[in-house]
């Protein structure tokens, strides 16, 4: 495997690209902020640059370029193959009550006994992220690692991006690339580093994404107690209170949500996927030290499966740890790279949820407020 660093800017455009055609299997993923790619030409420049190659990428809250955050401009890695066969799959959402179905049509698309993992980007609001990662599981079996992210929007969450083989980047998309064979070796880690703060609570009502009572009591109404002046920002300021869930009979389990919307009139709130009632809960916050050592877990976790020669890196973290850690976010980007080999292609972006398999149970899920990285290598010939 060959591992190639692409860079756009407005000023010199694009650095790092040698057109060519792809002789063998070619994978190119770019990260941007949206208004770069709303045009759909940095897409097709690159689909135009590298004939037959995958190209496939998503709008960010942020992006990863090796041990940096940046905000402008792309960032792209191209990940020439040797002894790995790639497949790119899409689908449109046309509603969130849809996504399992997608994932499901998603899944059985790239089912096939040597798919050695997925890489998932999604529409990153409106979709039921839990059902569209569950449905993708359902359809190419349970032991098939799927790691990915949600397209973001910065702070905006208005609308998001995502661009896939020859439909540029645009609302609704979901791609999911297969890899096959015996030779790629397809690492992930995942973790949090938030701490638990106030006493644990019950789910007592809710439907789906909407969490509409703890322990009897209105939600906004239990947020707004604790948060006090920061409830007048909701839901922004609820980017930096995760709610951490569990079922009592699973209990190492446990998942992080984020809170993305808020229904005064209701008093309920709107996280980023299912919180079933009965299902125990507790308020999270951030540290700085706690969130990067959970970056350096992720990435310690990813880098395990990394052989010889080149590879690479894909990051996702979540846009709240971003908000959270504000000038110092790079304490955490820097406590992963330093976890992963120095001559590793490190590629990533702050998402609205991140996908992997769960550190416990090994299911792939979707987990809000965590870093997720996937690695990529083949084994040497």
């Amino acid at each position: 495997m060959r591992a190639l660093t692409l860079r756009w800017s407005p000023a010199e455009g694009w650095r790092g690209i040698v057109p060519s055609v792809a002789d063998g299997p070619c994978l190119v993923l770019y990260v941007a902020g949206r208004e770069a790619l709303e045009s759909g030409a940095r897409h097709r420049e690159l689909r135009d640059a590298f004939p037959g190659a995958m190209v496939a990428g998503c709008s960010t809250g942020g992006q990863i370029d090796e041990s940096d955050v940046v905000d402008e401009g792309v960032q792209a890695l191209k990940l020439d193959f040797d002894a790995t066969r790639l497949r790119l799959v899409t689908e449109r959402l046309a509603a969130e009550g849809e996504s399992r179905d997608c994932g499901r049509r998603l899944g059985v698309a790239l089912a096939a006994p040597d798919l050695a993992g997925v890489l998932l980007i999604s529409e990153g609001l409106a979709v039921n992220a839990g059902d569209l990662v569950a449905g993708l599981q359902e359809g190419i079996g349970a032991g098939v690692p799927i790691v990915g992210g949600l397209a973001g929007d910065g702070p905006h969450f208005r609308r998001t991006l995502v661009g896939a083989g020859d439909e540029v980047p645009m609302p609704g998309m979901v791609a999911a690339i297969g890899f096959f064979g015996h030779a790629v070796r397809f690492g992930h880690g995942c973790a949090s580093g938030w701490d638990a703060f106030g006493p644990l609570r019950s789910i007592t009502a809710s439907e789906g994404r909407v969490l509409r009572e703890l322990d009897g009591e209105p939600a906004l109404d239990l947020y707004e107690r604790y948060l006090g002046p920061e409830a007048a920002g909701l839901p922004g300021t609820g980017l930096l209170y995760p709610l951490r869930i569990w079922d009592a009979e699973e209990p190492r389990h446990d998942v992080l949500r984020t809170l993305l919307g808020v229904d005064r009139d209701a008093r309920s709130l709107i996280f980023a996927a299912d919180l079933p009632v009965g299902w125990r809960a507790q308020l999270m916050r951030g540290r700085f030290g706690g969130l990067a050592d959970g970056a350096a877990a992720a990435a310690g976790a990813g880098a395990l499966a990394a052989a010889a020669g080149d590879s690479a890196a894909f990051i996702v973290s979540c846009v709240g740890r971003r908000l959270m850690m504000g000038q110092r976010v790079e304490e955490e980007v820097l406590a992963a790279r330093e976890c992963l080999p120095p001559s590793m292609r490190v590629l990533g972006f702050y998402s609205y949820g991140e996908i992997a398999p769960h550190p416990m149970t090994g299911r792939s899920e979707l987990h809000n407020q965590t870093m997720t990285v996937l690695t990529l290598t083949e084994a040497p010939r």
